[in-house]
């Protein structure tokens, strides 16, 4: 099992073991109650102020405010209306790794969501239920918006996903498997599509698979090396 922990860098061997390994991962308490202390502060914080993104519009409608009792809608139709990429899947391991390492970016806290949100994450992570995520679709120079609403899509139990290699629908997914889909509250849309994770997941993925391929290319080149006795000059 690998520990996402607020103070602790995943390494390379941690990806490893999850992703091409079907290791599990896990929070420590400390790291639970550290995402929920924040959560808090931030919901006592936001109270009688304007706060971008949890009370305003995004992006040119941030001039617009936003009434406390739509804050949970406005965070839903974020998400909904930003999964909107289109073409073939972005290939599992890669998302896989896009949702740990989003995981591990909610351990600090400093995104204000609620440790739900982390659990869930961790349940989706440990059961292999990987979000549909289209490999085409971009909005600006804020990251992967596209690609990380389709994951928070799923996330609320909406779109699709791949389970057991199969791409259904993800409320059948959660109703057949008995998962409770993520509740929004203040930040936890915004907190979840704004970030590099998912094209972060790719090139760590591309990263490891090259590692190997190196390995094995060496590897090879010695066995011929060996069976031709060629020179060892080059040594």
């Amino acid at each position: 099992m690998v520990f996402i922990e607020k103070e602790r860098n995943l390494s390379l061997e941690d990806f490893y073991k999850v992703i091409f390994g079907n290791d599990t991962v896990d929070f420590s308490k400390d790291t639970v109650n550290c995402v929920l202390q924040n959560f808090i502060f931030l919901e006592k914080y936001a109270k009688n102020k304007i706060i971008y993104g949890i009370n305003t519009g995004l992006g040119p409608m941030a001039q617009y405010k936003i009434e406390d009792k739509k804050r949970a809608e406005l965070q839903l139709n974020l998400v909904r209306s930003h999964a909107a990429g289109i073409g073939d899947p972005v290939d599992k391991k890669s998302i896989l790794a896009a949702m740990i390492i989003r995981a591990r970016c909610f351990c600090g806290g400093y995104s204000g969501v609620h440790p739900d949100v982390i659990l869930l994450l961790k349940e989706l992570i440990n059961k292999r239920i990987i979000p549909y995520v289209p490999e085409h679709g971009g909005v600006g120079a804020s990251g992967d918006l596209i690609q990380l609403a389709h994951i928070a899509l799923s996330l609320i139990g909406e779109g699709k996903a791949f389970y057991n290699n199969e791409l259904r629908n993800t409320g059948e997914i959660f109703s057949q498997l008995k998962i409770s889909p993520l509740k929004f509250r203040i930040r936890e849309g915004l907190a979840m599509i704004n970030g590099t994770s998912v094209m972060t997941g790719i090139g760590l993925v591309n990263y490891i698979n090259a590692f190997n391929l190196l390995n094995w290319s060496i590897l090879a080149s010695v066995m011929v090396n060996e069976i031709v006795s060629t020179f060892d000059d080059h040594c």
